[in-house]
């Protein structure tokens, strides 16, 4: 059994990151240093400038109190807002630009009819893509095409490559975990995981074909559930809590700075 204070002291969570503790925020620095966070990670480097594009459903957008024209509330208070937040603090030189086109309730094939105005035209260095949990079919009989899943997905990864052969490209896993409306049913549940596993196979075969980076959000949660509880970290089933999309910031900052250093 893992205590919860060892969990969070370990870096259970992420592998590589430290967790946030009072040692770490206390500790002393060089003059010149970047300010202390809660934990420590490697910066990944961009070109100065560089445009960071994250798409997908309500989980990325988080728009309650978003305007695209308000520069206080642009990025909605999803893992985006808190992304942007720690690399402009400890990159500002970087200069760097954020971008949240998150709409609630999208499925993969409404990822691709707003593609190019979306996706395309907003010329990102970085893609970062989560989508899949609307996508999942939950009634009894239906069945999850993950073939059908995966050539959508594929397609609109093949045209954002075709438009920026050097895009940087993240996709992360869809996730759910056992909260909520779900507590109570059990065989819609097994299906429901059952279909997020089926996702979770083909993202990864596409992040092998177009060099993504694959952030494994579902295995983030799990690790999370089991050292403290599901509640904690996602209130419905589907929805982080602020912790919850900590935990998805946190992961997403580790692994993009692993990949590019």
């Amino acid at each position: 059994m893992i205590h919860r204070r060892d969990f969070l002291r370990k870096g259970a969570i992420c592998t590589g990151v430290a967790a946030l503790s009072s040692q770490a925020a206390a500790a002393p620095q060089d003059e010149g240093d970047a300010p202390a966070s809660s934990y420590n990670y490697r910066r990944p480097s961009f070109k100065k400038g560089s445009r960071l594009l994250f798409i997908g459903d309500s989980i990325t957008d988080m728009k309650w109190g978003r305007n695209e024209k308000d520069r206080n509330h642009y990025l909605g208070h999803s893992y985006v807002y808190l992304i942007a937040s720690r690399l402009g603090v400890d990159m500002p030189e970087a200069q760097l630009e954020f971008f949240n086109r998150g709409h609630s309730g999208n499925r993969i094939t409404d990822l691709r009819s707003r593609w190019q105005k979306d996706a395309i035209d907003m010329k990102p260095d970085l893609l970062s893509v989560l989508i899949g949990v609307n996508d999942r079919k939950v009634k009894k009989g239906a069945r999850f095409d993950a073939e059908k899943w995966g050539a959508d997905y594929r397609h609109i990864l093949t045209r954002s490559r075709e438009a920026n052969p050097d895009l940087r490209i993240v996709l992360l896993d869809p996730f759910v975990l056992k909260t909520g409306w779900w507590m109570n049913k059990g065989g819609e549940w097994d299906a429901s995981r059952a279909q997020i596993d089926q996702m979770r196979a083909v993202i990864a075969k596409l992040a092998k074909d177009f060099d993504a980076v694959q952030v494994p959000t579902q295995d983030v949660f799990d690790t999370a559930a089991k050292a403290v509880t599901p509640e904690h970290w996602i209130w419905d089933g589907v929805h982080p809590l602020p912790q919850g999309h900590e935990l998805i910031a946190r992961r997403w900052l580790d692994d993009v700075s692993d990949r590019w250093k």
